[in-house]
């Protein structure tokens, strides 16, 4: 069995303040959710993607991929009411006896390079678990009960960002486990089945598109790589 990546994609856009649903809308004339998955072939071009989507946005996303010739070879899962649903739909697909690594990604980050995913993967081959990070560079306060709020120190504190990279048959355990609000991200579930998940250094522009001022950057941020990319 071959590495995996599964990149889940169920938003609807409502912070972003349009019908189109974010993943869809276009950073320098194509969709993120495609920029997202190049971002993947170009770590690898074996892995095998399975993309997660709302049933009711497929086959908007396949007229897409007519649209703009997209043949990137992937395969589609049906996307849940929660994350965890989405990812346990999407691993469902991999077969139970498979072995190797599985990343799962969000799909409006299409700004990850190609060495945040290679370091991702070969620390889950080393511990089976590994993060993406990012230092906080921001002041952070903490607001506990009225009357208890205080500064904390940013040093304790990390971004957490995606993609999220596993062992295979770990990943599977975990998420048998049923669903818990504590769950907040895919690494919580491994880590509440016993798993241990190490971090390793990320990169600024993983950005999630949430707003529209994320929709600008990205615009800028695409523009500044087709710049480099023109000069080299």
């Amino acid at each position: 069995m071959k590495d995996c990546a599964i990149i889940v994609a169920g938003g609807k856009g409502l912070r972003m303040g349009t019908e189109t649903p974010k993943q869809f809308l276009p950073v320098s004339g194509r969709p993120v959710l495609m920029l997202t998955i190049d971002a993947f072939r170009a770590y690898d071009p074996q892995l095998d993607i399975i993309l997660v989507l709302p049933r009711e946005q497929q086959e908007y996303w396949r007229r897409l991929c007519d649209d703009y010739h997209f043949v990137v070879d992937h395969r589609i899962a049906d996307g849940g009411a929660t994350r965890f649903e989405s990812s346990k739909n999407g691993i469902a697909l991999i077969p139970d006896d498979a072995q190797g690594v599985c990343a799962i990604h969000d799909g409006v980050r299409p700004f990850v390079t190609a060495e945040v995913i290679s370091r991702c993967f070969e620390a889950a081959r080393t511990h089976g678990a590994a993060i993406p990070v990012m230092p906080v560079t921001d002041t952070l306060r903490y607001c506990g009960q009225q009357g208890r709020e205080h500064n904390v120190l940013r040093s304790d504190y990390r971004v957490v960002q995606t993609p999220q990279v596993f062992d295979i048959p770990l990943l599977k355990r975990a998420f048998r486990q049923p669903y818990s609000e504590s769950f907040t991200d895919d690494a919580s579930v491994v880590e509440a089945a016993g798993g241990h998940v190490v971090m390793v250094e990320g990169n600024r522009e993983n950005i999630k598109l949430t707003t529209p001022y994320d929709l600008k950057l990205a615009e800028w941020l695409m523009t500044g790589r087709q710049t480099a990319a023109h000069r080299s």
